[in-house]
């Protein structure tokens, strides 16, 4: 199969054509068309023809395609299912909020984490999308809305410090100057805690906020639905969180669905305080999503307001996610899910 040529960054660009005779600003020229959502090599008319037809021989290109769009008449977030070029789809949230607007793109096509509360992991891990393939979700969501996008959430489906390498490669594409130019304190990183990585990621110093889905703050409850848990253990977890704030400097935020009678008791409350008061960490309640093949349900008013409470009662920052596009399952993994099932079924 040949190389997505969108997964080339300039200087590679410029190596690559330098090598087949060509001029080194040429780089500069197929990485702007690129970036502005070209993705046929004919289309490139301030090219050669010749250089068009040697890149048509060495590289692949092409587009998204969307196989669903939906917009919700409640808040204007707008879904998308793509479909890659291997036939399997993902999925992508653009929300809007006052201080801009929100890009939550997929990292995998499925997910092998298994998370009993999510839609993303069933029927497992297909692949790791390739850096092209998570920038086009990011600029093809632009052109096809026509909404300027100034952040983006890497906590679509998949787990992205699980597809390491091309989710570091895809970090350096969007933020390069002469592409979207899209800043690293404007990009958060989900992960369900492979603490394995934190330290490599560390060491990138990127700038990024780290958004750790702990959803537990013990192991007995957090093994029970997150199987990443095991071997690994929260203690484990929040020494690796621990490590990466000091080294980096950048605040880490903790992401908890509040299930109702899983993990929203008063001595779960009070265990999440001790936990984010050691690694300083900013805690971002979720009202969960049910999704139709879970058998878990959001908590009750009642148990979230008395959770809250007890957080910052005991100094702790907390935030409650906003709900959007509660009418266009916005929740992580349910059109693919759906788009599966109608192809199963067919």
């Amino acid at each position: 199969m040949k190389e997505n040529i969108v997964s080339l960054l300039p200087t590679e660009l410029e190596q690559e054509l330098t090598s087949l005779g060509e001029p080194r600003y040429r780089a500069g020229q197929v990485f702007r068309s690129l970036g502005r959502g070209v993705r046929d090599f004919d289309a490139m008319k301030d090219l050669p023809l010749s250089l068009r037809e040697k890149l048509r021989e060495r590289y692949e290109i092409y587009a998204p395609k969307v196989l669903n769009k939906q917009i919700s008449k409640l808040d204007g977030t707008i879904k998308y299912l793509w479909e890659l070029r291997d036939g399997n789809a993902v999925e992508t949230v653009l929300m809007q909020y006052r201080h801009g607007n929100t890009v939550c793109i997929s990292s995998q096509v499925g997910c092998r984490q298994g998370c009993a509360f999510c839609a993303s992991t069933i029927g497992g891990l297909v692949r790791g999308l390739e850096p092209a393939e998570m920038l086009d979700e990011v600029l093809f969501t632009q052109l096809d809305s026509g909404l300027p996008i100034s952040n983006i959430v890497l906590m679509g489906i998949g787990e992205p410090l699980d597809n390491f390498d091309n989710v570091m490669r895809f970090l350096e594409l969007v933020n390069h100057t002469q592409g979207m130019n899209i800043g690293m304190r404007h990009i958060t990183l989900s992960t369900c805690g492979l603490i394995e990585r934190f330290d490599e990621l560390a060491e990138r110093d990127l700038q990024i906020t780290l958004s750790v889905s702990l959803h537990a703050p013990d192991d007995e409850t957090r093994s029970r639905i997150m199987p990443a848990n095991h071997g690994r253990g929260v203690d484990a977890l929040m020494d690796a969180c621990r490590r990466y704030y000091e080294r980096t400097g950048r605040r880490i935020s903790f992401e908890y669905a509040m299930i109702n009678g899983v993990n929203d008791s008063a001595e779960h409350a009070r265990l999440l305080a001790k936990r984010a008061r050691s690694v300083g960490a900013h805690v971002n309640l979720i009202p969960l999503n049910h999704v139709e093949e879970r058998p878990f349900q959001p908590t009750t008013q009642g148990h979230m307001k008395a959770f809250i409470r007890i957080l910052e009662d005991a100094g702790v920052n907390v935030t409650v996610r906003r709900s959007l596009g509660g009418d266009v399952d916005a929740s992580c993994g349910q059109l693919r899910r759906k788009r599966e099932r109608a192809l199963h079924d067919a």
